[in-house]
């Protein structure tokens, strides 16, 4: 095995969600790598210090804008994108939102901003890149997803049905594309610490019970997506379709939470 597997040199990648978080340090990780980037927000101003950075990596980059909720700005973003860069070989589908909300305090209006957002706008921004991926036989699509994708947890009802969802559309477009040279992927961080569930991390108590559920000991930190990013998207990965990969400090392994420290050897 040599390094040019996971080398993504000559390769164009388009990243949804890019304004800030964890998508700035993927989309920065696979420019690392040796790809090129389209990067999307649906305030295109708030993309112009990243993509400064991306340029100033050696990489280009091309800054638009994207409401995945709105289906016409995902024709027209696509569109672009394929116009300006000539192809599209990876997508990585990391725009998303939160309502944090006890179930019996969840509206018809947040229960609809969450599904568009996560579900429906990962499905068709898939589908208007597939339909360029297919006459090149390749691609590399990358949906976002979370610990929740395979957990339940309270307050969080929109969110894991969003995610749950997420896990199941990678598997049946996993079936439906991989004809055509396609792997489609979901990437599930466990947790880390975004703009959407900063406030957790304020709460001591919280953060030390978390912690004790993960065999690591530790929240994810951004940079713990990059090697899992970078192997999705490229050749490493050739014959893995329809996955879903937990980036999660194993917290996974059942959630429990550990014995008192003066009991463990």
């Amino acid at each position: 095995m040599t390094n040019d597997l996971f080398s993504l040199s000559g390769k164009t990648a388009l990243v949804t969600g890019t304004s800030r978080g964890l998508g700035q340090y993927m989309g920065r990780a696979l420019a690392r790598a040796g790809a090129d980037l389209v990067i999307t927000s649906r305030d295109k101003a708030t993309l112009a210090d990243f993509q400064k950075e991306i340029e100033s990596l050696g990489r280009q980059a091309l800054s638009l804008e994207l409401d995945v909720r709105d289906y016409n700005s995902i024709q027209k973003a696509i569109a672009d994108a394929v116009a300006h860069c000539g192809k599209i070989d990876i997508l990585v589908n990391n725009a998303g939102c939160n309502r944090r909300k006890p179930a019996l305090d969840v509206t018809w209006a947040d229960w609809n901003t969450v599904l568009e957002t996560n579900l429906r706008g990962t499905f068709f921004v898939a589908q208007a890149v597939a339909r360029h991926m297919i006459p090149r036989h390749y691609g590399r699509i990358i949906n976002i997803g979370s610990v929740t994708s395979v957990f339940g947890y309270a307050g969080l009802g929109p969110y894991c049905a969003s995610r749950g969802g997420t896990k199941q559309i990678t598997m049946s477009l996993a079936d439906d594309w991989g004809p055509h040279g396609i792997t489609v992927n979901c990437l599930a961080p466990g947790w880390f610490k975004t703009a959407q569930n900063a406030v957790l991390y304020e709460n001591k108590e919280w953060v030390e019970y978390l912690v004790d559920r993960i065999p690591l000991r530790r929240p994810g930190q951004p940079t713990d997506l990059e090697g899992a990013i970078v192997f999705l998207a490229s050749d490493a990965s050739e014959y893995i379709s329809g996955q879903t990969l937990l980036v999660d400090g194993g917290i996974s392994t059942g959630a429990t939470r550990a014995l008192p420290k003066e009991n463990r050897k």
